[in-house]
């Protein structure tokens, strides 16, 4: 069994910890490892940590904040990636990391491989189906463009726009490459979504349809738009969404959500708008080619009408039967009322045969008997109900008698317990009213509105004022903290004088 060796020179962890970490910085000062990322973590104050791993071994690494902005890519757990940076220790937990100053992808296919990833989970979640795909508008109205407000692209559009239909264009400047500018293209796509249907004072009105577009670039340049963030977005707009990315080689993930992919942002704008010449000659052929077409419809119908009037008899043809009918019938009108006219003649003197004086006498007298018993049955009936009507009148009068009586003095009482109250009303009226305060030796003061001084500090030099007494009212002046006539004191009593009445100086 070795012994323990006593004349070592005795170390404190943290001299220890020291020691160990000036020898990794000097024996590693700056180092270049290949490696796949493990647990990435993202501080709240903008630094990153992570675990880089091979099928070995595993080492910490932090990237600063100051570094983190510079990075485009953002990173992800199995991205395979080359940093270069300082090797150094975290005494606090034992253990040597590596402080990287520059980050990049290992190669355009640990990209691919990202992509292709993302790509199977957005699709698994129904976000590329062609079943929630929306149809363009055939004419917007306002067309939303999304890019930056600086480069070739929005004057490409803008351009061919005004070249196929014109059309009202609102540009949403976002960053296309960069720290943030996912976010940025996403909170576009949003914003449009949430603009009012109708312009209103502050916010313009949503547009029909949406354009995001951007130039060619590398896959890095275009990284931005394979971001989760941007295809959600894309995928969730309700607004028909054509996205222009690149150049017609160029694929990123926002092609596949959106509902119309162009090779191009000129080819956008032209996907967006028909040519309004073209159109124009449709609708002079169409006119065209409706006017010709109610022409020959024209012309045959009046055909068909000219061979029908050939085929119809004439007029005269029509009418030669029943005009004879009418000639047959007007010769015999004549004769036929003479005989109609005899007929009842016959008739009505064998009924006037039937009568005589004898029979229309003894009638009469029956109708007289008959009516003289009537008229004595009610001249009875009217006598004894013309008695009972008097009774009732009678018993009627005494009521309205007693209803009067009963009236006047319940009125007589209703007006005494009426001016009682009013009475008291008077006096309580006169109790807290100011002009009693007045008549005890009082005054009450006023601005040139009218409106009451309640302190003296509201009072301002110059000021004109009115001050009411008990017999009256007289104009004043505020000068100098004292009260002075003013225009209106001649026609009214002055005020008495401090030491002349129990008033006193009102100032």
């Amino acid at each position: 069994m070795n012994e323990p060796r006593l004349n070592l020179p005795e170390l404190t962890v943290s001299e220890l910890s020291t020691a160990l970490k000036r020898t990794i910085e000097d024996a590693y000062g700056y180092v270049r490892v290949r490696g796949e990322l493990g647990k990435v973590s993202y501080h709240g104050n903008g630094h990153v940590y992570f675990d880089l791993k091979d099928d070995r071994a595993c080492i910490a690494g932090v990237i600063w904040r100051s570094t983190a902005l510079r990075i485009q890519l953002r990173l992800e757990a199995g991205l395979e990636v080359v940093v270069t940076g300082r090797l150094t220790t975290y005494p606090g937990r034992s253990q040597y990391q590596i402080i990287v100053e520059t980050l990049e992808p290992a190669g355009i296919g640990a990209l691919m491989a990202l992509l292709e990833e993302r790509k199977r989970k957005l699709a698994a979640e129904g976000l590329f189906d062609e079943a929630r795909k929306q149809l363009l508008p055939f004419l917007p109205t306002i067309v939303g463009v999304v890019t930056s407000p600086t480069g070739a692209v929005i004057r490409d559009i803008l351009h061919r726009l005004a070249d196929r239909f014109p059309r009202r264009v609102l540009l949403w400047p976002v960053k296309v490459q960069g720290e943030g500018s996912a976010a940025e293209i996403a909170a576009a796509i949003d914003g449009f979504n949430a603009l009012p249907e109708r312009e209103s004072a502050f916010l313009p009105p949503r547009p029909d349809l949406i354009i995001v577009a951007r130039g060619g670039g590398s896959l890095e340049d275009l990284w931005p738009f394979n971001e989760e963030i941007v295809v959600r977005a894309a995928a969730a707009s309700l607004i028909p969404l054509i996205s222009a990315v690149g150049h017609e080689t160029d694929v990123t993930l926002i092609d596949f959500a959106a509902d119309r992919r162009a090779p191009t942002p000129t080819a956008a704008a032209e996907m967006a708008v028909p040519v309004r010449t073209e159109l124009l000659l449709d609708i002079d052929s169409l006119s065209r080619r409706a006017l010709a077409c109610w022409r020959r419809n024209q012309d045959a119908r009046w055909a068909e009408l000219r061979s029908a009037s050939r085929a119809l008899p004439k007029a005269e043809e029509v009418l030669a039967l029943p005009r004879q009918r009418l000639d047959h019938a007007a010769a015999g009108f004549d004769r036929a009322l003479r005989t109609n006219a005899h007929v009842h003649h016959v008739r009505f003197s064998r009924i006037a045969g039937r009568l005589n004086d004898r029979l229309l006498g003894a009638n009469i007298e029956r109708r007289r008997e008959r009516y003289g018993s009537l008229s004595s049955r009610l001249r009875a009936g009217i006598a004894a109900n013309l008695a009972v009507y008097r009774n009732r009148i009678g018993q009627e009068r005494e009521r309205v008698v007693a209803f009067g009586e009963r009236g006047r003095r319940a009125m007589r009482q209703l007006i005494a317990v009426r001016t009682s109250r009013a009475e008291r009303g008077g006096e309580l009226l006169a109790a807290f009213s100011y002009r009693g305060v007045l008549a005890r030796g009082f005054a009450l003061v006023r601005d040139a509105k009218g409106r009451p001084l309640r302190t003296a500090a509201t009072i301002t030099a110059g000021m004109p004022l009115e001050i009411e007494f008990s017999d009256g009212r007289i104009g004043a002046r505020a000068e100098n903290g004292a009260a002075v006539d003013g225009p209106s004191a001649a026609s009214k009593p002055r005020a008495r004088r401090a030491g002349t009445s129990g008033q006193g100086d009102l100032f």
